[in-house]
């Protein structure tokens, strides 16, 4: 698999692991040219969840890539997307998902609420 249809798969596996859950708001939901892979919704609290994916672990785990600059970047595209959709959620929470594709199957590592 190129790295562009792993990521493609990856986001797939990850709404639907989101979907039993949330209520997903929002796909690839873009701010300037930074984005949100899910914006989820449950119980009045905010997800702002990012998705990575590799093909096995061989450069290192998917969730390692989301590093501090990453995290920075998302929270701005969260903020903006909290004041372009005026909202004030009791809560927010941002998430990595985590997925790594084996020989025959996949991985999926739900990391919560991390930054």
């Amino acid at each position: 698999m190129n790295p562009q249809h792993t990521g493609r798969e990856g986001e797939k596996i990850a709404q639907e692991y989101v979907r039993r859950f949330c209520t997903i708001r929002h796909t690839n939901w873009k701010h300037h040219r930074k984005e949100i892979d899910i914006v989820a919704e449950n119980n009045g609290t905010i997800y702002f969840i990012e998705v990575k994916a590799r093909n096995g672990s061989r450069f290192g785990w998917p969730e390692e890539a989301v590093d501090h600059k990453k995290q920075e970047h998302i929270q701005v595209v969260a903020a903006a997307y909290l004041e372009y959709f005026q909202l004030c959620p009791p809560a927010i929470r941002f998430d990595i998902i985590a997925v790594t594709f084996e020989t025959g199957g996949h991985e999926l590592l739900h990391l919560r609420d991390v930054f």
